[in-house]
């Protein structure tokens, strides 16, 4: 990644905060982005530390002329584009019997258009350079997980996206990966919306059992050094999506049931 331009969405915090730190530990010229102007100087002046070039660009990433703006700033300063990290997203926790549709579209907007927007935008200029085109996606878009319907939904649709771009662009040197965390230590259930759309403000999952978001960043850094296809990460994570594909009906039924264990789980 030495020299590499890489832009990094929703980099203030979680996986994308330790991603900026990952990739500038490895010499990239950064280009970090978040909704979040005060939090995004703190991790410029952080980063700026180590010695390497960056840019910090704030963008909401579901406003396409953000992502516009944030592509065109990124040409004007650095002249190219080598990896785009579409990590920005949030999340939901309300049944879609009870959930107010706006959080849906608030979900598809932030995940899935503003996927759609970045990598539309830098699309000519990673073929230039022959690069990676990276969305961050999760189990939960290789199997729907109930009480997060429009963050399923949001990630199988990322997943789709990114393989038709793949197959579209087979023969001209593109790179795309799609990976997959599984429950990772992340602000991303701090602030997941209920179903009238207000934040949650605490997690119901135990934080300390779950994958480090910087063991998530070094994961998912070899696997564009490497040029991956895929990224399913933690042992729970793998075997959900093995068993899925042979015993979908013995799935619903166990992730019913480890859904129901968390705190205030309407699935009692």
């Amino acid at each position: 990644m030495k020299d590499k331009v890489i832009i990094i969405t929703g980099a203030t915090s979680g996986i994308g905060r330790a991603l900026a730190f990952e990739c500038a530990s490895r010499g990239a010229r950064l280009v970090i982005s978040a909704r979040n102007n005060e939090k995004l100087m703190e991790i410029s002046e952080d980063l700026h530390r180590t010695g390497i070039r960056i840019l910090p660009v704030k963008a909401d990433v579901s406003v396409e002329e953000d992502c516009r703006e944030l592509i065109r700033r990124t040409i004007e300063e650095y002249g190219c584009i080598d990896i785009l990290i579409n990590n920005a997203g949030i999340s939901m926790r309300a049944l879609f019997e009870e959930v107010d549709l706006n959080v849906l579209r608030k979900l598809m907007d932030t995940n899935f258009w503003g996927t759609v927007y970045c990598s539309k935008f830098a699309l000519p200029y990673l073929l230039e350079s022959k690069g990676s085109l990276v969305g961050v996606s999760s189990i939960a878009g290789y199997k729907g997980l109930p009480g997060r319907t429009g963050y399923s939904s949001s990630k199988f649709a990322i997943q789709g996206l990114l393989e038709v771009i793949r197959i579209e662009n087979r023969k001209k040197g593109l790179h795309v990966l799609i990976t997959a965390p599984g429950f990772t230590t992340s602000n991303i259930r701090n602030v997941a919306l209920s179903k009238d759309g207000s934040q949650q403000g605490e997690t119901p999952l135990d934080e300390s059992k779950l994958m480090p978001a910087e063991t998530v960043a070094k994961k998912i850094a070899d696997a564009i050094e490497k040029r991956k296809r895929t990224l399913i990460l933690t042992t729970q994570g793998k075997m959900t999506v093995l068993l899925n594909k042979f015993l979908p009906s013995f799935m619903d039924m166990m992730v019913y049931n480890h859904m129901a264990k968390e705190p205030d789980s309407p699935f009692k």
